[in-house]
């Protein structure tokens, strides 16, 4: 039985030896390395389970803020164009209409220029040739000239007031009335001031006198 133990013993310190030949020896550098790196590691770690989360909120507000700043100052100059358009075009129809009223007349001008030319020629003729029998048929003519052209191009007409008509208190204005004998109704006595139509609307009444039917 002894001899048994002895054996058992000696099997133990052989294994022993065994493991202790087993062991590699890490080189010391390599050592440090590894902590090192571990360390980093647990650092970086610590970081980002200790980032306070208020940061990460306040720096999304802050892209929100500048991204609506972007959109403010957008939406100002888009608005700013748009008036700048808007009063561009209110300045266009100013003129525009300014124009309007200022050459509205201008055909009828271009109109009354022959007329006109045919007047100061008559008047010239007439002073020249002390003729004035001509110088009155020239008026004449001139004058049917541009009765003619403003009633053709322009619808304006002269409403006939001459003595003797029937009075048409529609298109004829009454200064006074004067009793007649030999009439049946009321006509006129005597023609005043001319009246004219344009297309068929009174532009001015003719001024007349009235002459009624004596009692």
């Amino acid at each position: 039985m002894k001899k048994k133990n002895k054996n058992k013993k000696k099997g133990s310190e052989y294994m022993a030896e065994e493991k202790t030949e087993e062991k590699i020896e890490v080189p010391e550098e390599e050592t440090k390395e590894t902590e090192t790196s571990q360390v980093v590691e647990e650092v970086t770690a610590e970081e980002v389970e200790t980032e306070d989360p208020k940061d990460a909120k306040i720096a999304e507000l802050e892209a929100k803020i500048k991204e609506m700043e972007e959109t403010i100052s957008k939406m100002k100059d888009d608005e700013l164009r748009r008036m700048a358009d808007t009063e561009n075009y209110k300045k266009r129809l100013r003129t525009e209409k300014e124009n309007a009223v200022k050459y509205a007349n201008e055909s009828l001008i271009s109109d009354l220029l022959e007329p006109l030319d045919n007047f100061t020629r008559a008047i010239e003729s007439a002073s020249q040739s002390q003729d004035f029998e001509a110088m009155k048929t020239g008026v004449v003519m001139v004058n049917d000239q541009l009765l003619q052209r403003l009633k053709t191009n322009w619808g304006l007409e002269m409403i006939n007031s001459a003595v003797g008509t029937p009075f048409d208190p529609n298109t004829m204005e009454a200064y006074g009335v004067q009793e007649k004998e030999g009439i049946t109704e009321e006509e006129v006595g005597m023609e005043c001031n001319k009246g004219w139509l344009l297309h068929g609307k009174v532009l001015r009444t003719a001024k007349v006198f009235v002459a009624k039917p004596k009692k």
